[in-house]
């Protein structure tokens, strides 16, 4: 055995190497998968590891400010600045191309709103809650007024972390905002003191019974047994994937998630595509209707939108019947956190701006406007965006992928292989470490409040005091090749319907934030 060691040992390092990359080549020349490695071995596997690194080469150094989607560097920028609490100006002017088509520019005041001393906008700069209330219109046993105009978007523990989850939860409540709990069911993380919309989708995970069918019994006992569950959503269809039900990959679905989706472990959740706890439009309008008796919160639905002659029928039917949703998600087409196959996220439903005109004026036709909560979702978590949304009728904003951003989310894109980098997508023990809940909890809050701080200053700017005055005169967009700009008002033709507001003060004392009016 010596002498066998001792002649190993003789042997020159390069000889290992040289039958190393011999033992490669033929493997490589008989191989019948890759073409490039047959017809050249060895070094054709620089091309396989040039291209699972051209991610990370052009976000990093190729692509930019301006270039990247869906965020891109400059946006994730502002979001990172703003969630450190750092200083999210820009100098030298904008690097934007004003003269772009679909540009926004929001119309100032030549004498902006005033803002009196001791004020309540002067001692909470970012206290902007929503003006309207959940389920006030159908008188609702428990009404919901959202306390901040930014929220949670639906996002499940499973598709995130428990840490991510935490973390959001955490931050949530700093700063008064509402958590979506996703479809994924109502985890120990949705549950650390901030509000939270409970949702829930094909698969009716957390509500659902041994055989998967929707289970009023268990949401009743879920609303009681947790008083921070202020409203009730259901999902129809989201942004990523319309008419297409939820992913959850066999690989992200621990022992935990096992037992609060009441699913199998190992194997690929699949939630159908439509429902089975009802049938056509007025089946969802009673079964929304039976959830906020049973539970006497608001219901919600949400969805992206396509065809409209359905959302006609909804309308109709709420018009004659005063049933059906208290509030409305109106959910972009253009993907999100949810992992879709590229035709469903690339093509199927309509971007937030041409969904949400084309449903509001659904309800506004019917004079319904004042009833409903519209809630905007769909890369609207910058303040001019965000202005822009409420200028055509949305009441608050939800974000998802901007909420990840700010927690150390680095768009890498890698949500459906659990393999995120960060933690913040992935079931991942080691990857998820590198969380560290209170610091991102803060993050979370930082943005938040960055966020409603801007949007209440561009109101300003703009002669109101809430953003719900805007209406679609107030934001100019860039249309045509005659670098002409028109109003909203004009590009959609329709006129937001007014929001009632008295004063921020009024809202400050309103009895579903705590106050005594």
């Amino acid at each position: 055995m010596e002498s066998v060691l001792e002649f190993l040992g003789s042997i020159a390092w390069y000889w290992y190497l040289l039958f190393f990359i011999v033992l490669v080549a033929i493997r490589d020349i008989f191989q019948k998968n890759h073409i490039i490695l047959r017809n050249f071995p060895v070094v054709g596997h620089a091309r396989y590891w040039l291209e699972s690194i051209g991610p990370e080469l052009r976000q990093y150094i190729v692509a930019n400010n301006r270039e990247e989607l869906p965020f891109n560097r400059i946006e994730r920028g502002w979001i990172y600045a703003s969630a450190k609490d750092e200083n999210n100006y820009e100098g030298f002017g904008t690097d934007r191309d004003i003269y772009s088509h679909q540009y926004i520019f929001i119309n100032n005041a030549m004498v902006p709103f005033k803002v009196e001393k001791g004020s309540q906008v002067d001692k909470e700069p970012d206290f902007v809650p929503c003006a309207k209330v959940m389920g006030a219109a159908k008188n609702r046993k428990r009404p919901y007024r959202p306390a901040s105009i930014i929220n949670i978007s639906a996002m499940s523990y499973g598709s995130l972390s428990a840490k991510a989850i935490d973390a959001m939860n955490h931050g949530a409540k700093k700063v008064h905002a509402y958590h979506n709990t996703g479809e994924g069911g109502l985890s120990p993380y949705h549950k650390r003191g901030a509000d939270v919309v409970f949702h829930f989708g094909t698969g009716y995970f957390g509500v659902r019974d041994d055989d998967g069918n929707f289970s009023m019994e268990k949401l009743k006992q879920l609303v009681k047994d947790h008083p921070q569950v202020r409203a009730i959503e259901v999902k129809l269809s989201q942004g990523a994937k319309p008419g297409k039900g939820g992913v959850l990959p066999g690989s992200k679905i621990t022992k935990e998630i096992s037992e609060i989706r009441n699913v199998p472990m190992g194997k690929d959740v699949l939630s159908p595509p439509s429902h089975t706890a009802f049938e056509g439009i007025d089946g969802l309008v009673e079964f929304v209707e039976s959830i906020a008796q049973e539970t006497g919160l608001p219901v919600g639905i949400k969805a992206a939108i396509g065809k409209l002659e359905q959302w006609e029928e909804l309308a109709d039917i709420m018009k004659v019947t005063g049933k059906g949703p208290d509030f409305i998600t109106i959910d972009g087409g253009e993907g999100g956190t949810g992992a879709a196959p590229p035709s469903f996220a690339d093509h199927v439903s309509l971007p937030w701006v041409y969904g949400f005109s084309s449903l509001y004026q659904v309800f506004q036709a019917r004079d319904m406007t004042d009833d409903i909560v519209f809630v905007a979702s769909g890369k609207l978590g910058f303040p001019a965006k965000a202005a822009m949304a409420f200028s055509m009728g949305a009441d608050c904003i939800n974000v998802a992928r901007e909420a990840m951003i700010s927690i150390g989310c680095i768009q890498a894109k890698a949500c459906h292989n659990n393999t995120c980098p960060t933690g913040v997508a992935t079931q991942n023990k080691w990857l998820q470490r590198g969380i560290v809940v209170p610091e991102k909890a803060d993050r979370l809050a930082s943005y938040f409040k960055k966020f409603n701080k801007e949007v209440l200053e561009i109101t300003h700017a703009a002669g109101y005091e809430h953003p719900c005055q805007f209406d679609m005169r107030d934001v100019d967009v860039s249309i045509g090749d005659n670098n002409m700009t028109q109003t909203l008002e004009y590009t959609y033709k329709y006129q937001k319907s007014p929001v009632a507001f008295q004063s921020m003060q009024h809202l400050k004392d309103c009895v579903h934030l705590g106050g005594s009016k």
